[in-house]
């Protein structure tokens, strides 16, 4: 849901650069799976794991969540109410919204999701690839501790430099992230041309587009019948390139080198 969601929401800011609240609304809808829209009813407190005491009690009239995320959306598209570097005003806009906490559920993954999207737009990412939830899931008692102090005494510094250290650490990993998969792209790639006579440009996409794949992917994909697309896929499994396994009555081509790269990422 979060990988649809954030595909969801590149696509809604890809062609203006701006990000309205139906685009947000859209984002958490994808993620939840529902239509609920911003909170209509009160009763909303987030509390202490820990002990069930209540830390923060975000706005609850529908009326004020709105005015609230209009008001937010405004400053997120409107760069002449503000001056910030776009890392600082990510951080303002991630705080802002959280407080605002508009969703009875999935506020913290659509937050997230706004950080990439907004670095997007600011041209500081060509595409939504740092995964910023890795670093605040790791760092989760820190993030809400310095929300909290935001909240408390208007303390920003903590935070932005949190946000900050969050988007360095998470593009480091990114980086090489990147260059162990093109790595393994041309590990494959040298197997493949050596190996099989029915190696191209287009299978070896197949098998890098994502983790795993079926026949009638590799049908679709390199436009041959599913009886060839399933011979090619089982010689890749005889030579231990992919790994097959059945789900129900689907078979599963994986590509576990790449599954590692990615798992260990996430």
């Amino acid at each position: 849901n979060y990988i649809s969601a954030l595909k969801k929401g590149f696509v809604l800011i890809s062609q203006n650069k701006i990000l309205t609240n139906n685009d947000i609304i859209a984002i958490q809808a994808e993620l939840e799976k529902n239509n609920a829209g911003f909170r209509k009813l009160p009763g909303t407190a987030l509390k202490n794991a820990a002990t069930g005491e209540t830390v923060y009690t975000p706005p609850q009239e529908y009326s004020v969540i709105i005015d609230l995320m209009s008001n937010l959306e405004q400053f997120i598209n409107n760069e002449t109410l503000s001056n910030f570097d776009p890392l600082v005003k990510m951080a303002i806009v991630h705080y802002q919204f959280e407080s605002i906490h508009p969703f009875y559920d999935g506020n913290g993954r659509t937050g997230r999701i706004i950080n990439v999207l907004y670095l997007v737009m600011k041209d500081l990412l060509n595409l939504p690839i740092l995964y910023l939830s890795r670093y605040i899931i790791q760092n989760k008692g820190l993030y809400y501790k310095l929300l909290q102090e935001v909240r408390e005494t208007e303390n920003w510094e903590n935070w932005i430099s949190y946000m900050i250290d969050a988007v360095e650490e998470t593009s480091k990993e990114t980086i090489v992230l990147i260059g162990n998969i093109r790595e393994l792209i041309f590990e494959y790639k040298n197997l493949l041309r050596n190996n099989y006579k029915f190696y191209s440009q287009d299978l070896l996409n197949n098998l890098f587009k994502h983790p795993y794949t079926k026949i009638e992917f590799l049908e679709k994909d390199i436009g041959v019948s599913r009886i060839t697309a399933a011979k090619y896929l089982n010689e890749l499994v005889k030579s231990g390139l992919l790994k097959k396994q059945k789900l129900g009555t689907a078979n599963y081509y994986i590509n576990e080198k790449l599954m590692d790269l990615l798992t260990m990422n996430n």
